[in-house]
């Protein structure tokens, strides 16, 4: 075997579809295109989510509800939560980054406080929403709830 006598392997390569090159190709008249109707004239492109005069899927169905595009999402953290990270890396002062660090948030979540739970320990909290209850947990073992 060498290089002048390569070639591929039988059946993987077809000859091309010669359309519009007259009646003795196969292809020509219609072109492929069959008889009349919008897909045979040139210059035929489909509308998105055209359905031949259908009604279109996006119509069909019912349309309800309200997205707010100012909704601040938080991810929420409970206080028990802060109380176990608290515990077992010995530390007093929890903020975002801590939580990143445990794998309780992601970088770029909002994170609130929510008070769900028992606070044993002193806390100083750094986070960027606190509920009602968790600022009173906190504040009732004499730590601080901080905004960011």
């Amino acid at each position: 075997m060498n290089l002048s006598n390569l070639k591929p392997a039988k059946g993987s390569v077809k000859s091309e579809k010669r359309i519009g090159r007259g009646q003795g190709s196969g292809y020509g008249g219609t072109s492929t295109r069959g008889h009349k109707g919008a897909k045979s004239r040139s210059g035929y492109s489909s509308k998105r989510g055209f359905e031949g005069g259908q009604m279109p899927l996006q119509r069909r169905l019912p349309k309800f509800g309200f997205k707010n595009i100012n909704r601040v999402e938080y991810k929420a953290v409970n206080v028990c939560t802060l109380e176990e990270i608290a515990s077992k890396r010995g530390i007093s002062e929890i903020n975002v980054d801590t939580l990143i660090e445990a794998g309780f948030v992601s970088k770029n979540d909002r994170v609130k406080i929510l008070g769900s739970g028992e606070l044993k320990t002193k806390l100083t909290v750094s986070a960027h929403a606190f509920s009602k209850g968790a600022v009173a947990a906190i504040e009732a073992k004499e730590g601080q709830a901080i905004k960011l």
